[in-house]
């Protein structure tokens, strides 16, 4: 197949999270697999505007702010060199609308919907717009076969007027080979980890309130991500005399970050909604348990009272109980730790390359006989 992948970024961008890491995984198999793999997408300041990476031809246009403006033309500039048989929207952030742009058959990817989300984290005005933009979803992408990360993004999208027949649910995988069990490498004393961006709608003051009521003089808190919270965080520790119990680590490369998740008791999460919530099956690979709230997506990617805890959101007695009971408990946090490999194990890269590459060929398929 000749796959053209369209995305505000690619996995290189400073700005790149989980969902850039999603596509490359997946889309860089397919073109190890022999597939014609193009990904149109922003840039950023310095970057080169062609490149390959994962073998995927890797061409950018703009930045983060300008590309939804400019893809529709580069995109139309494509077309006069090569054909391509499907185009795969990621439709994070704002939907481009590509079922619009006139060309090849179009699939959508969804991570996850901001909905009501986007106002805990942007000035009001963005939020709206972002809001706004995915309402129409169901009339704008009528007829087009989705993809969802999770059974939680397919019902958003139910929601929006798109029918479940329409959306074919593939669970991201996670690598069970660089993520796995220390050797004797858990901390001595309990030790809480989180694990992601410091923004606003992460909920991580959660997570800092929680540990503050947390009866465990020994215990610790590391906090690794970056972001425009951070400040937010540190001050909300000082008011609570948490003192040097709280660690923030700032941004944590690849080695860190594994070495974190292998000594943590837990990993903690408090987002009201997530796609689905890679990070808790890189604790789980790393035997590692996770105390998440009971939010979309996150309560898939945990399994409550076997490779975790889910709490109700926002409720921080009931996540400090959760942290309680593990620092509590050696043996509980191994045992957890031991169920949440197993599970980690399930979830792979290939498997969901290979139901990716079957769903595009249906399509494709589909098409051609309607045709």
């Amino acid at each position: 197949m000749r796959l053209l992948l369209v995305n505000w970024q690619c996995r290189d961008n400073p700005l790149a999270g989980g969902a850039e890491i999603h596509l490359h995984e997946i889309f860089g198999r397919l073109a190890a697999r022999g597939h014609e793999v193009t990904l149109l997408c922003g840039g950023w300041d310095g970057a080169e505007p062609r490149t390959s990476l994962d073998g995927i031809e890797v061409v950018r246009v703009g930045t983060r702010y300008t590309f939804p403006f400019l893809a529709r033309s580069a995109f139309r500039r494509l077309l006069t060199r090569r054909q391509f048989d499907l185009l795969v929207e990621d439709v994070n952030k704002i939907p481009l609308g590509t079922t619009r742009w006139g060309g090849p058959p179009v699939v959508a990817l969804v991570p996850h919907l901001f909905g009501g989300t986007a106002f805990q984290e942007l000035a009001a005005p963005l939020a709206a717009a972002v809001w706004l933009a995915e309402r129409p979803l169901g009339r704008v992408y009528r007829h087009t076969p989705f993809q969802a990360i999770s059974v939680s993004t397919a019902d958003d999208l139910a929601a929006r007027g798109i029918p479940r027949g329409d959306v074919a649910v593939i669970y991201p995988g996670i690598d069970t080979v660089g993520y796995t069990p220390g050797a004797g490498d858990r901390a001595p004393q309990p030790t809480f980890a989180y694990l992601g961006r410091l923004k606003r709608y992460k909920g991580v003051h959660h997570v800092v309130r929680a540990f503050a009521a947390l009866r465990h003089p020994t215990a610790t808190l590391e906090i690794a991500g970056a972001g425009d919270y951070r400040s937010t965080l540190e001050r909300l520790a000082a008011s609570l005399d948490l003192g040097e119990r709280v660690r923030f680590l700032g941004r944590v490369g690849e080695a860190e970050k594994r070495d974190l998740l292998r000594r943590a008791w837990a990993l903690l999460l408090a987002s009201p909604k997530e796609g689905w919530g890679i990070t808790n099956l890189e604790a789980a690979a790393s035997g590692t348990p996770v105390v998440a709230s009971n939010s979309p997506g996150i309560r898939e990617s945990v399994r409550d009272g076997e490779t975790g805890y889910l709490v109700p959101h926002g409720d921080t007695a009931a996540m400090s109980a959760a942290m309680g009971r593990l620092a509590a408990d050696p043996a509980l946090v191994a045992r957890l730790g031991v169920q949440a490999r197993r599970f980690a194990e399930t979830f792979t890269w290939e498997r969901a390359a290979e139901e990716t590459e079957r769903h595009l060929q249906q399509v494709l398929t589909s098409r051609r006989v309607t045709s």
